[in-house]
This record gives structure tokens, sequence and C-alpha cells, in this order.
């Protein structure tokens, strides 16, 4: 799609309607990965260029001239490109740790790769000034995996008036469809931070973003290898010193070691097998505590590799698999972390296998992991299946089914399985709808039946949602995650979004109405959430909030929500209100301050909290603090919570960190610490040396030791 191949030394082609071509040129002798942009290939090929803005003025030039070339050879794909810079001294780089939260936060260039050019789905990267990067996948162009770490390499430079960058991408990085001769989709992002400018090379709207590959441009002569090995083992060794007091018998200093195998294998260009054996995650980064005042339970983000990769193959209804999945009511039919981890501890992965990829307007995904005993929360043996196919259909959309079970069901003997059928339709460029319908089937239970439909308009001026949802009672995803069952729920929404030309320093207004109704399948009203919110988006990033929330909950029974606090049966109209700064990346200190006061549970509830902080001390040293507080006032009762947390980030180069993550919960009576090293030797190579360290802060004197463990873990990459 789009205007005919540009002819060399030419590399781009537009269109009266905007449309672009990008031609892929063949490298005939080598390129130094070194970020210098110094080959005879820059001076005699012509680079891609002319990038439109997305914002802040929607269609207009770019004010900064970036210049773009796509390079291949037998075994790697290179992008390039020279970003001239009318202000270097203000350019914002202030983080080069490897998907650091301010990387993209920072100048820097994002492309897509639409390797199966399905204008829905592919690969993002980007890449900063200082060495800073972040990699992921998405699909549907929406449900994106940020997690996701491609094996590649690169390097930047600087030159006078600008910087510069070289990415290197293996082939055997990558999935793309069969044949020598490719098309793929590609579009570049220049994120000027210090003007809050975001342009490309393919011209999107203002409403939109990188993952938008249906109107990406269209990549041409590219070849890739057609008939290699395409083999990865990955052992891995690890040794750790560990005391746990909650074992039992209790474990004190143990030295231990081990060994386990990753195998990666690809049938075909398209189609990967994954092969895990005796899997340790050692090396994650600890949970970020969180303080929960509600019946519900909390939603966790996986972080453990074998799991992140091509996650959103995974992904039903909507709902997603990323971050913020199970943060709403959305059942979330597979949540990986039901496997290995029961009731907090770990529990070992004896044996896995997956295998993930497409074949033809097909996505197939498919799962199996063998989980052993852990004595103290009872865990016993038990095989996770899960199976995902999915069709393209039309220009965004698409159909699928899933399947899953688990052999020991927690509930009952037997098992517990789980069947679904869903349905993403895109329409336009910004109307959706989601759909689903799901089955679970445990032993003597009924009602087990869920469904819904969402209809959601995403423009950048107006935005519409409206959703039916339904959860039986006995509805019962033991390989997902419900955050409550046995209720109908009805939601809409409004918004208004303008972008005022006349005010200079400001970017957009947002006025926006929710209301949210659930009620129980006997038709009995357990939830009516009203909220209206005012937000102002600067140009520099800033943000403010406004928000008013009013509230019904009923308890049909008692609800423990502090230690010697109960809430009575009964119903509860509150009220509340909460102002809210956000502090621009850009900034040496930035992060969310929230103030929030109102009724709660027929008494008073008043919060503070300073979240997604960062401190940059130097573009190697942050540090980031966050804290949230709450004082609450009830008739049963006031109690008060606190959650400190502390992240200190040393980057010494993009390619090895050190952070210490410590957190105070007051809800948990805990005192947490997790100090970890991880340097990447050579791509897709790590070592990482962690410390653990949790406590119990109700002891008297010094907090308690609950566990510690120190821990040194060696991988190896061999690619065949």
């Amino acid at each position: 799609e789009g205007p005919p191949p540009p002819t060399l030394p030419e590399t781009v082609a537009r269109d009266s309607q905007g449309r672009v071509t990008v031609r892929a040129v063949r490298l005939t002798s080598p390129l130094q990965l070194d970020g210098r942009l110094d080959e005879p290939v820059y001076s005699d090929v012509i680079p891609a260029s002319n990038f439109i803005q997305r914002v802040p003025i929607e269609g207009a030039p770019a004010t900064q001239k970036t210049e773009i070339w796509v390079l291949f050879d037998d075994d790697h794909i290179y992008i390039s490109g020279r970003c001239w810079e009318s202000h270097p001294e203000r350019m914002v780089v202030n983080d080069m740790r490897r998907d650091g939260l301010g990387v993209a936060q920072n100048e820097r260039l994002g492309f897509v790769l639409d390797t199966f050019y399905d204008q829905r789905s592919g690969l993002s990267l980007n890449v900063t000034p200082i060495g800073g990067r972040n990699d992921g996948e998405f699909v549907n162009e929406k449900t994106y995996n940020g997690d996701w770490n491609p094996v590649y390499d690169f390097a930047v430079g600087r030159f006078e008036g600008g910087w510069t960058a070289e990415v290197a991408l293996p082939f055997k990085s990558l999935r793309y469809r069969p044949g020598r001769a490719q098309i793929w989709g590609f579009n570049i992002t220049r994120f000027n931070k210090w003007k809050n400018e975001a342009s490309y090379l393919a011209p999107i709207l203002a409403s939109q973003n990188l993952m938008k590959v249906s109107v990406a441009a269209t990549l041409v002569g590219l070849e890739v290898p057609t008939s290699v090995l395409d083999l990865e083992l990955k052992p891995y060794v690890i040794a750790d010193l560990t005391s746990d007091r909650q074992a039992m018998p209790t474990i004190t200093n143990d030295l231990g070691g081990d060994l386990g195998l990753d195998v990666k294998y690809g049938i075909t260009q398209n189609l990967v097998a994954d092969l895990t054996v005796n899997t340790d995650f050692a090396q994650v980064e600890a949970d970020e505590q969180q303080v929960n005042l509600t019946r519900f339970s909390l939603f966790f983000p996986e972080k453990r590799e074998f799991f992140l990769e091509n996650q959103g193959t995974f992904a039903f209804g909507g709902a997603g698999t990323g971050t913020s999945a199970g943060g709403g009511n959305t059942p979330v039919l597979f949540y990986s972390r039901q496997i290995g981890l029961n009731k907090g501890r770990e529990v070992p992965i004896q044996l896995g296998g997956r295998l993930t990829g497409r074949v033809g307007p097909w996505t197939i995904g498919a799962l199996n992991i063998r989980a052993g005993n852990e004595i103290v929360s009872g865990a016993q043996t038990t095989d996770f299946s899960v199976v995902r196919v999915k069709r393209d259909l039309f220009r965004s959309s698409s159909i699928g089914a899933i399947f899953t079970r688990r052999s020991l069901s927690i509930e009952q003997d037997g098992s517990n399985e789980t069947y679904g059928l869903d349905g993403t339709f895109s329409f336009y460029d910004d109307l959706y709808v989601n759909a689903y319908w799901a089955k679970t089937r445990t032993r003597h239970m009924t009602d087990d039946v869920s469904y819904r439909t969402q209809l959601a308009y995403t423009g950048d001026r107006y935005g519409i949602e409206a959703e039916r949802l339904i959860v039986g009672k006995g509805f019962n995803p033991e390989i997902g995650f419900l955050r409550r069952k046995d209720f109908e729920r009805s939601l809409g929404m409004l918004r208004f979004s303008p972008r005022p030309r006349s005010i200079e320093a400001i970017r957009k207004f947002s006025w926006s109405a929710r209301l949210d109704y659930i009620t129980d399948r006997t038709g009995v009203l357990e939830t009516r959430e009203t909220e209206g919110r005012f937000g102002i988006e600067f140009e520099n990033s800033d943000r403010f909030d406004v928000v008013y929330l009013q509230n019904y909950e009923f308890l049909d029974k008692p609800f423990r929500i502090a230690k010697n606090v109960t809430i009575p049966i009964g119903g509860y109209n509150s009220r509340a209100v909460s102002t809210s700064f956000v502090f621009g990346r850009q900034r040496r200190l930035s992060g969310k301050l929230l103030v929030q006061h109102g009724s709660f549970f027929g008494g008073d509830r008043t919060r503070v909290g300073f979240t997604g902080s960062r401190v940059e001390i130097t573009p190697q040293l942050s540090v980031e603090p966050g804290t949230s507080l709450n004082w609450i006032d009830l008739p049963k009762g006031r109690f008060k919570t606190t959650l400190v947390t502390t992240r200190t980030t040393y980057t010494a180069t993009p390619r090895m960190f050190v952070s210490a993550l410590v957190q105070y919960n007051s809800s948990n009576t805990s005192l947490g610490a997790n100090l970890r090293l991880r340097w990447e030797y050579q791509p897709g190579s790590e070592l990482f040396v962690v410390y653990n360290d949790q406590r119990n802060t109700t002891a008297r004197g010094y907090p308690e030791l609950d566990n510690r463990a120190f821990i040194i873990k060696v991988n190896r990459m061999f690619r065949f």
C-alpha cells in the first residue's frame, strides 16, 4: 500500500494521501556499529526525512531535522538516524537504564516494525542520546508488552548540532512471513522532550501513537535469510545462601545451587517453540507493595522473563495481560502469576513448553507448565495448560478462542477448565468494539458464565465508552485473575478534550464524566460510582487534575479493613474530592502529587501520595522515592496506613546497573529490601547478583527477620 517504491539513491516516496514507502538498502561493505555514521553508505544513499508533527501542531512539518537510513546485510537489519538539534544544551537526557521509566520521556528515536505486515502488531524500540533504550511488542495496535527484551545491539554518538544512533537487529531476533523478499510495515518517531514535540516519518493523528501500524510506511527491498538453523540455548548456573524463618523446619544460612536451561527453536520463520527446564526467577525484582482498602484482591504485574515474551498472544476479551490489566473488573482469563507462585511463596517450575507465532492470518499460542510441591503454602504438583488461537479479519479486527486447564483445582477435587470466544473489531480510526463469552468448569459449581460487550471511541477531541459485563457466581478461571464475581456491570463514559490554540502554555483541556453501576445477579445494587474529572495538560508535559467522586457501596457481610477495625453490613454513601499535579519527566524532580479528602464507609478518609517519582542526581544516578499515606476515621475505629518505597539506581553503562528497592508497608507490617546487579556482558547473556531481605516490623527492637537470600546467577546464550 502506498506510492511506488523509490529508485536509489532515493529511499522514500510519498503520495498525495500522505502514504509513505521506504526502501531498505543492502550493504556492500561492513557497517561499524559505533554511532558515528561515517561509512560511505551514509553519503551515497539519500536518507528518509521530512518528518510530520503529531503534536503540538498535527500535520505541520517537524521543527527539528531528522534523517533515517534502513540498511541490511545477510544477518541484520540496521536502522540509523541523524538527529539535528537547534539547542543541544536543552536536551532532556536523564535515564540510560534499559527499560527505565524515564527513557520514554527523554529525547529519543522510536521505531516500529510490523514484520508480518498485518497492520495490527509489531515490535517497538526506542533509543536516547546517552544510550538509554526500551523495547516491547504489541498486538491489535494497543495491547503493549514493554517487558519483552529482544537480543540486539546499538550505538549512539554526538556531532556538532545533534546526535546519532545506529541499531543492529539480528534477523534471528525477529519473526516474519516466509520468503526471502519481504514487505514490512515501518514507522519512526522523533521525540523532542525539551519542546514536547513528537514527529513521525509516516504521519499519524494526534489521538494515535507509534503502535498505529495500519497507517505506517511500507518498507520494501528487504531480503532475509531463508534457510538457517534458528536455535538458542541459554543454560544458567545459580548459587545461593538463604534463611527462611517461615519454613518448617526453619532454614538458616543454607548454601545451595542449581542448574537450568532455556531452549528456543524456530520451527519456521514465524513459529517458535520454547522449552524451559528447572526454571529459576531469582533475578526478578521484588513486587512493589500496595495498600488495599477494598474488599477485592490486588493485581500484581508479571515480571518473569519466560512469561513476558509473546505475552500479548494470550490477551483475551480486551482485558490485556500487562501492567494495567486486572485493575478493573474485566476478568483476565490467563494470569501467568498463578503459575509458580502460591500464597506469596515461590513454587518450583520443573518443566515448561510454549509454542507461539503466526500461520497465515492465524495467531497461535500454546503453553504447558508443570509446577512442583511447596510445603509452606501447601502447593501440590500441578499442570497448567493454555491454548489461544486468533484469526485476523478485515483491516484491524480479529476473532479468537482460548482454553485453559489446571490439572488440580483450588476449589474442588478434579481439574478446572476455562473456555472462551472473543472478538475485537476496529472501525475507522478510533472506534472499537470488544466482546467475549467465557465459561468455566469446576466440579459442583454452577452459574459459571461471563460475557462482555464494550464500545469505545477514543478520538483526540471526543471520547465515548459504553460497557455491559456479566460475571456469574460460579465463574472460576483458576489460571486467571478475577477481582470480583457474581455481578452485572453497566458503564458509561463521555470525554471532551479540546486543544486551545490561543493559550500557548496549555496543550489540552479535558472534561470527562463516568457512571459505573454494578448489581449482583439478583439485581441488588452493590456499587454505584459517579466520577467527574477536569484536567489540564501543559505544553511542558506537566498535568493538573481535579476529580469529584460519589460512591455507593453495599456490604452483604462484615468487611475487616484493618486490624481491630471491621465495617458492618449495610449500604454506604461517600463523596470525595482529589487534586493531583504531575511534574513532567523533564524536571529533576518528577512524579505525581495527590491529595484526597472525603467521606468513607460512614467516616472520613484523607489521602496524600507522591508516586511515580524520580529525582535525577546525574544521568547515571537516580532516586525514585514514593509514599502513600491514609488517615481513616470510621465509627468502628480509626487507623493510619503508611507505604514508603525508595528505588535507587546507578547505571554504570547501558548494559550494567545496580538498583536497590526498599519498602515499608504498615498494612502487612513488613520492611523489605531488594538489591540487584544486572550486567549484560554480551547481548542475551547476563550476570545477576541479588540480595533479598524481608522483615516483620511488629517485633520489638530491630524488625525481626522473616527470610533472607544472597544469590549469584549467570546465564549464557548460544545461538546456532
